[in-house]
C-alpha cells in the first residue's frame, strides 16, 4: 500500500510516529467475507482512486493508493452476487431461465446466459442443476405444476358446476396474460417437439381434463367418455391462449373466460347418453 501526502489539507490529527503502524481500514463487502480497505460499509469514499483516511500523515490528509496487481480480483469493479439461501436462489434461477428460454428456445439459449441474466457464475448455477436439459425440465415441471395447482384450487372453490367451468377458463386465462412466457414454453414452444419434454405437457393436459371431466354430470356417460369431452375443454382453452398470443389481440381475460365457458358450457348441457 502507497501512502501520499496530500498538502491541501490543514495541519491537525494523529501523527504517524516511528513504529506505529497505520490504522488498518475496516469493513466487510455483500455476502460477509472482509475485503479491508475495499469494504462497501468502509466510511471513506468508495472509489479507489480517492480513498483517504483523515488524521493520519502528521496532521496532513493521507491518501490510500491500490496496491493491488491491476488483473487482481479485488480491483474487480462488479458487485459480489446477494448470497442467497440455497431455496431463494433455486427459485430466482427457475424464474430467470423462464424468461431465457422464452426469448432463446431452448436450443438458442446457453447457460452462460441464464448465469449472466441471474447475476450469478456458471458455477452456482451448475450447482443447482446439472445441465441445459435439466434446467429445462425443471422449467417445464415447475410451470405446469403452478398452472394445475391453480386451475384445481379455482374449479374446487366455485359453487356450481357452471360457476366451476368459468372460474377454470377465468384461472388459465388470467395465467396466459399474467405468464405469456410460461404459457409459450409449456404449449407452444420446443416442448410439444421434444419426446424428453412433451410427457410434462401431456401431463399438464390431462391432470387439468381429469378436474374438468369431474364436472361433466350426464346420467349414462362413463368415465371414458366423460375423460374426452373434457380434453376437449381444455383444446379450446389452449387453442384460443396460442391464437390470442400469437396475434397478440387486445383481449380481456375476464371477457374470454365468460365468452368460452358460455360457449363450453352450452355444448355440455346438450350432451346425452348415447
Amino acid at each position: 500500500m502507497t501512502v501520499t501526502p496530500d498538502p491541501g489539507r490543514e495541519q491537525g490529527g494523529a501523527r504517524l510516529a516511528g513504529r506505529r503502524r497505520p490504522q488498518r481500514l475496516g469493513g466487510t463487502a455483500r455476502g460477509g467475507r472482509g475485503c479491508g480497505a475495499w469494504s462497501v460499509h468502509s466510511p471513506v469514499s468508495r472509489r479507489r482512486s480517492d480513498l483517504v483516511l483523515p488524521g493520519l500523515g502528521y496532521g496532513q490528509r493521507t491518501a490510500i493508493t491500490p496496491s493491488h496487481p491491476p488483473n487482481d480480483p479485488l480491483n474487480d469493479p462488479r458487485p459480489t452476487p446477494l448470497r442467497l439461501p440455497a431455496a431463494e436462489r433455486r427459485r430466482q434461477l427457475l424464474d430467470v431461465a423462464i424468461e431465457v428460454f422464452a426469448e432463446h428456445g431452448l436450443h438458442g439459449a446457453s447457460m452462460n446466459q441464464v448465469a449472466e441474466a441471474a447475476g450469478v457464475t456458471k458455477p452456482v448455477l451448475y450447482q443447482h442443476f446439472r445441465s441445459k436439459r435439466a434446467l429445462y425440465c425443471e422449467v417445464l415441471e415447475d410451470v405446469g405444476s403452478r398452472l394445475e395447482d391453480a386451475v384445481i384450487k379455482a374449479t374446487a372453490d366455485a359453487e356450481g358446476p357452471r360457476q366451476q367451468v368459468e372460474a377454470g377458463f377465468r384461472t388459465y386465462f388470467r395465467w396466459v396474460a399474467a405468464e405469456p412466457a410460461e404459457f409459450g414454453l409449456l404449449f407452444a414452444g420446443g416442448a410439444r417437439g421434444n419426446d424428453g419434454f412433451a410427457d410434462t405437457t401431456r401431463r399438464v393436459e390431462t391432470t387439468i381434463a381429469d378436474a374438468v371431466a369431474a364436472l361433466i354430470d350426464v346420467e349414462g356417460l362413463d368415465a371414458m367418455h366423460r375423460r374426452v369431452l373434457a380434453h376437449g375443454i381444455v383444446g379450446i382453452a389452449e387453442a384460443t391462449s396460442r391464437h390470442w398470443m400469437v396475434n397478440d389481440l387486445p383481449l380481456d381475460p375476464e371477457d374470454l373466460a365468460a365468452r368460452t365457458a358460455e360457449l363450453a358450457w352450452a355444448g355440455l348441457r346438450r350432451v346425452r347418453h348415447p
